[in-house]
């Protein structure tokens, strides 16, 4: 049978599913869409995917993957339909995301303070520092106002039932924001149409909260600070971003050896000589940040950049440390900080999540590897994971040999059926997995933008949605009130 662009072939499957209901049965925020779509010719819609893609190219809209044998950038694959959530649902989303960065910044001030939560035995001490993102160097530093993480990027994924839940927080140097203002950008020429008769929050204002946020934190008696984007360089599997988000910002990009430290301060060498320096947005790794302090074969960093922020001379996003509350160990702990410190029940569940450093849970893990998602916990962008139902025997039984030799390292996941909206496959749309990451500002107060990344699993029936690993991203449009 001859497929239709037209939603008529189109199975929901057993998931939640973002745009139908039921079959044929788009949601309420999704009706307007769906009555765009199928008034469209398929060579219209499939016109418009391909003009998208395009401007994807032109734009050099652009990841590295590490490794790939195809060589070191690829374009971000992008699907011109979008998911949508309703504003009742944002706003729950909202609080929640808020209510989770407040706790995770208490602890990680905690963590290099008074170390509070770990004497009341709350989370284990042990599990603190053995953390790969703690480090004892940034013990007694005192970011502006306590916070200092001040860019998160959360992912959320829904269950079958339509309930998000977090899946993990991202505080070190979260990244794919550009790819939120870029899909934007691109779907306003996509549906021009709809932009006019749709009530769709803008993410247009992240570049200037983001530059807001950073002159908020940057150190007093600065009256017009010069902030700049610290990168790692080209090599970076976030390079693109790096350079796009200083653009739009107004701000800087600079790489450590463009950075050095005289008379106390931090200075960029510019054609015309040094220019003081207040604030960083740091998108490299704590270990890699000084020198004399962290790693000392870092070419990546600042020589003496620490001593200046412990002296209050210069500010970073995010602090130095923020790293620790990274950790897919520490994540699992996060409920209870958020009953710990702000005395309230968080409002956005964790992923049922198992530890294997506990040797009841890890028993339970070993007899259930066919039905689990394993991750080490200081690994991102799908790397270092199992996806139990999806492996070989032989993978799942080196993975817990892995597992049993150093059980801190990994945390477990019952796999969760996320859920699924329509993407276009050659001639016809099918159900293909998604998540959600938002993004959060935390500089006088906490923004939330409205959307985030929505990444697609491409592969049918796969549950991994990392770029890294072949995923694909849509844009997120969030409802106005009606």
């Amino acid at each position: 049978m001859p497929h239709t662009m037209d939603f008529s072939d189109y199975d929901p499957g057993p998931f939640y599913d973002e745009m139908f209901e039921a079959s044929g049965a788009p949601r309420p925020g999704c009706r307007m869409l769906y009555e765009k779509i199928i008034s469209l010719p398929p060579q219209e819609i499939l016109a418009r995917q391909a003009a998208a893609e395009q401007a994807l190219y032109d734009m050099g809209i652009t990841f590295t993957v590490y490794g790939h044998e195809d060589g070191t950038e690829k374009i971000f694959p992008f699907d011109i339909v979008p998911r949508i959530i309703e504003a009742g649902e944002w706003e729950s989303l909202e609080r929640g995301l808020a209510q989770r960065i407040r706790a995770l910044n208490l602890f990680i001030g905690d963590v290099y303070g008074k170390g509070r939560i770990m004497a009341d035995g709350v989370v284990p001490r042990s599990v603190v520092e053995s953390s790969s993102g703690y480090f004892k160097e940034c013990q007694g530093l005192a970011p502006p106002r306590g916070v200092w993480c001040h860019v998160t990027g959360t992912d959320l994924v829904r269950d079958t039932s339509g309930q998000f839940l977090v899946l993990e927080d991202n505080l070190r140097c979260p990244s794919g924001v550009s790819y939120v203002l870029a899909n934007r950008r691109i779907l306003k020429r996509a549906f021009p149409q709809l932009f006019e008769t749709i009530d769709i929050r803008s993410v247009d204002d992240y570049p200037p909260l983001l530059l807001d946020m950073l002159h908020s934190i940057a150190p007093p008696g600065a009256a017009r600070p010069t902030a700049a984007l610290l990168t790692p360089g080209v090599f970076n599997s976030a390079y693109f971003e790096h350079t796009f988000l200083a653009q739009q910002a107004g701000i800087e990009l600079v790489e450590g050896r463009d950075l050095v430290v005289a008379d106390g301060y931090v200075h960029m060498r510019t054609t015309k000589g040094l220019k003081r320096v207040d604030v960083l947005y740091r998108r490299v790794g704590e270990d890699f940040l000084d020198p004399t302090v962290f790693r000392p074969d870092s070419l990546l960093g600042v020589p003496g950049i620490m001593e200046v922020y412990k002296a209050g001379r210069v500010a970073m996003a995010n602090a130095p440390g923020t790293g620790v509350a990274d950790d897919k160990v520490v994540y699992a702990c996060v409920p209870e900080m958020i009953r710990y410190y702000l005395g309230e029940e968080p409002i956005l569940p964790n992923v049922e999540t198992f530890l294997c450093w506990e040797e009841k849970q890890r028993r339970h893990v070993l007899a259930n590897l066919d039905t689990m998602v394993v991750k080490a916990a200081a690994e991102s962008g799908g790397y270092g994971m199992l996806v139990g139902p999806a492996a070989t025997p032989g993978e799942r039984e080196a993975f817990a040999a892995k597992i049993e030799a150093n059980p801190r390292n990994y945390i477990a996941q019952p796999t969760v059926g996320l859920s699924r909206t329509p993407v276009i496959v050659g001639d016809h749309f099918e159900g293909r997995h998604v998540d959600l990451r938002p993004y959060v500002l935390y500089g006088e107060d906490i923004r939330v933008i409205p959307g985030g990344l929505t990444r697609v699993a491409l592969k049918k029936g796969s549950l991994v949605v990392n770029s890294s690993q072949g995923g694909g991203s849509k844009d997120t449009w969030v409802l106005g009130r009606a």
